[in-house]
């Protein structure tokens, strides 16, 4: 009876550390991404003048050809 008991309080710490550990890793993990997402989110500056010069160029090398 007393093997039994043991067991069965064996088997809930490890069924409370699991549902600990799984609940720290998403924690952390969301943690993570949080933490990640400012430097992906930010969009890219595209300055007009850059691009009118790019097509302004394209155009000269274009008629030379």
């Amino acid at each position: 009876m007393i093997a039994l008991l043991d067991i069965t309080a064996l088997t809930l710490a490890t069924l409370f550390a699991l549902a600990a550990a799984t609940g720290f890793h998403w924690l952390f993990l969301r943690a993570a991404l949080h933490l990640m997402r400012p430097a992906a989110a930010r969009p890219a500056v595209v300055r007009a003048e850059l691009a009118h010069g790019t097509a302004r160029l394209t155009r000269a090398f274009v008629g030379r050809r």
